[in-house]
């Protein structure tokens, strides 16, 4: 039951709105109105905390976070752990991953980097793993590798199953050493994860300062950039879109969830249960198990350095736009937390899980999908499908006729959102190639005009294919996506 309810929201929202389209267009006029009213509002919103979390950013960067690690007491005793998950990626792109590792600014002796591979794909976890302890043998306190067998019970094939089993076995070797719990930080990364050369002095920083750290995961800025130059505009709009809607929830921080290549302490994972290996959605579903796990006494912590990974590139165009919209699916497919939140929360009672807290998850959840299924098909599509088929009697009143007017001031008011991210955008990038013009940077501002096009068709409908999917019962697997870089 509960996991019919993001789907009857969105396809009940659909069918009132064409509904009302056709039998009340007034009300449905009024409706738009308000909506883009609301809408405005959002982009302002967003707008503040993106110039907020852009200002933070900028000055984070300039901090050489191993010096003031002097300032702290307790940083001796804290190791890492950085779990790689590797299924068929190639040399070049696990190569550039281990190697930002390696060049951090941080004491690399105390470093344990876990190469965690796939039975199905075992002679590339080998070839992988060889070539890393050649290389950057000398670079690391130690590196290991754990293979997930195949086809073990109670588990689907994916991120989230390899993990539960790496943590498992990553357990066993923490234990031998008489490591506590607490002072192991655990960082994991896609494997094609560029990290900042201060990220780990800063997590180290932000950990050790943190009054109750084992009660916090840390979660830094998300860019998509390793192979932005080589890929389609589509894939890169939508890349930093990812990247600012990041930025904007570690600046409010009230419902930031842990999201793709993020930190936390081991003593967090072992009292979660490790990631859950049964679902898709691992990075933000391991938040919500420590949330459960603790009572709802869990946050997130933002960390205003960024790693960089790979957009869904492939050599072929279309394919490229296929790879997004399935990336877009998957990580819509987030909106089983919502049922699963709903589940959860039932069973616990007030005085351990506060109703607000309840309802403000649930709530976020739940709007947030929505959102990302219908923003954009109301504002473009049911927004002017009353004006396209209003009766005669209709079309003579004073808001059918100021209507138009209206939701195009509105709509003028929220590009100074997409303005905003286009123009910030520019300093993201990183370095242009040789082979690239420099009139290509016109280019990437040029390309924020597809944002309109892009929400609907590699945003909107993958995220309502994903919970119509939900809705019926029909899960959602993991797809692995595929990142190509060019020559």
């Amino acid at each position: 039951f509960y996991e019919t309810i993001p789907g009857l929201l969105v396809w009940g929202t659909l069918f009132v709105c064409v509904v009302l389209a056709f039998t009340r267009p007034l009300v449905m006029i009024y409706f738009i109105i308000l909506f883009d009213v609301y809408w405005v509002l959002k982009v302002i919103n967003y707008s503040f905390y993106l110039l907020v979390a852009w200002r933070r950013f900028s000055n984070a960067k300039k901090v050489d976070w191993k010096n003031k690690l002097g300032e702290l007491q307790n940083v001796d005793s804290k190791r890492h752990i950085i779990f790689l998950t590797l299924f068929d990626e190639t040399w070049d792109v696990v190569k550039t991953a281990v190697q930002s590792v390696c060049e951090s600014a941080y004491d690399k002796s105390k470093f344990v980097i876990v190469v965690a591979g796939e039975e199905r794909k075992k002679d590339n976890y080998e070839l992988i793993l060889r070539k890393i302890k050649e290389e950057f043998g000398g670079c690391f306190g130690d590196i290991v590798g754990t293979l997930h067998p195949t086809d073990l019970p109670d588990e689907i094939v994916g991120k989230g199953s390899n993990l539960h089993y790496s943590e498992q076995e990553t357990r066993k070797y923490i234990d031998r050493r008489g490591w506590k719990y607490e002072d192991v930080i655990c960082t994991i990364f896609d494997i094609d994860t560029v990290c900042h050369p201060q990220y780990f002095a800063y997590l180290t920083y932000l950990y050790c300062a943190h009054p109750r750290p084992t009660r916090s995961s840390f979660q830094p800025i998300a860019l998509y950039n390793n192979n932005m130059w080589e890929s389609p505009a589509v894939l890169r709009i939508m890349a930093f879109g990812t990247t600012f809607w990041i930025m904007t929830a570690l600046a409010r921080q009230d419902a930031l969830v842990t999201f793709s290549s993020h930190s936390m302490s081991f003593q967090a994972i072992v009292d979660a249960g490790y990631h859950e290996k049964r679902i898709v959605s691992e990075d933000s579903r391991i938040f919500y198990q420590c949330l459960l796990a603790y009572d709802g006494d869990y946050e997130v912590t933002p960390m205003y350095i960024p790693v960089s990974m790979d957009t869904v590139r492939d050599d072929n165009w279309l394919q490229s736009i296929k790879n997004l919209y399935r990336q877009q699916r998957r990580w819509a497919w987030g909106v089983e937390h919502a049922p699963f939140l709903m589940f959860e929360f039932f069973k616990k009672g007030r005085e351990k899980f506060p109703l607000w807290k309840k309802v403000k998850w649930i709530f976020l959840e739940l709007e947030g999908k929505w959102s990302w299924c219908m923003v954009a098909l109301i504002i473009t599509l049911l927004g002017r499908l009353p004006m396209w088929v209003a009766p005669e009697s209709v079309r003579q009143s004073a808001l059918f006729f100021n209507a138009p007017h209206m939701l195009e001031y509105l709509m003028l008011l929220a590009m100074f959102g997409m303005l905003l991210s286009a123009l910030l955008s520019l300093p993201l990038l990183p370095p242009r190639p040789a082979k690239y013009p420099k009139h290509n940077y016109v280019i990437m501002l040029l390309q924020w005009l597809l944002l309109p096009i892009s929400l609907i068709f590699v945003s909107a409908i993958p995220a309502i294919d994903s919970v119509t999917h939900l809705m019926f019962g029909k899960y959602l697997g993991f797809n692995i996506s595929q990142k190509k870089r060019g020559t």
